[in-house]
């Protein structure tokens, strides 16, 4: 047990240092976590030992090192976020007779990873490694709602940024700035027909320990269908919010 307080706190550091866009000094990090500077040297130094960490001498500041590297493209090798969601994404689907993805933002793109097709359903666009607008899917705009609006403005500077499938949809930075704050209020984002015609969705996001967008799930059905958005919103968003506690996520 006298391990566990070091361990925790080799962890914070870890994530501490994978939230900085560079490497930091100890004593930044000593501040930061409000840790003693002299606890933050040795667990430095142990850390560099195993290569989790690495020191950059002349600049005074340490940033990850190659293990910590490795660990994470491990966790991409066990296909970490399919294995947490594709439950989630199942358990939807016999819930709500409809079609549930899973995305990711690729860019300005939204990038399926999982989709989970009830009997008989009608064939949709979207499929395992389709990549579609972000502003367009329901799963794009729930994660770029939840992106800093700078970030949102460099994937989307001007009107030749945004292309069209079936004429619906944002047009240009100012409506897509107004579709993004309502559904931010909401919770949830939907599109109708701006994908594939006759067909509506609606979408949630789920947050990393930063707040951040980790990915999107997603209800498809008919528009015809006889069930209101919010009754399937108020599911995905459930959903949602079990993706993030699943990957320690932190909602803002």
């Amino acid at each position: 047990m006298s391990h566990v307080p070091a361990a925790t706190r080799a962890l914070r550091l870890l994530r501490f240092l994978a939230t900085r866009p560079g490497p930091v000094s100890a004593s930044t990090i000593a501040s930061e976590l409000g840790l003693p500077r002299s606890s933050v040297y040795q667990l430095l130094e142990a850390m560099a030992q195993e290569g989790f960490v690495t020191h950059l001498p002349e600049e005074r500041r340490w940033g990850l090192g190659v293990a910590a590297f490795e660990i994470g493209s491990a966790y991409l090798r066990h296909d970490g976020i399919e294995r947490l969601a594709r439950p989630l994404l199942h358990q939807l689907t016999e819930s709500t007779g409809a079609t549930a993805h899973l995305g990711v933002l690729h860019g300005a793109d939204t990038l399926y990873l999982l989709k989970e097709q009830p009997p008989h359903a009608p064939t949709l666009i979207t499929g395992v490694g389709v990549r579609l607008p972000a502003h367009l899917t329901a799963s794009g705009r729930a994660m770029l709602a939840r992106l800093p609006r700078p970030q949102v403005r460099a994937l989307y500077p001007d009107a030749a940024a945004f292309t069209d499938r079936t004429g619906k949809g944002p047009r240009d930075p100012s409506e897509l700035r107004s579709v993004l704050s309502q559904e931010r209020q909401r919770g949830w984002s939907m599109e109708d027909g701006q994908v594939t015609e006759g067909f509506v969705s609606v979408a949630a996001a789920a947050v990393d320990h930063n707040g951040r967008p980790a990915a999107a799930m997603s209800l498809t059905v008919p528009s015809a269908r006889p069930v209101t958005p919010g009754a399937l919103a108020a599911r995905v968003r459930d959903a949602a919010a079990e993706l993030t506690r699943r990957l320690s996520g932190r909602a803002t």
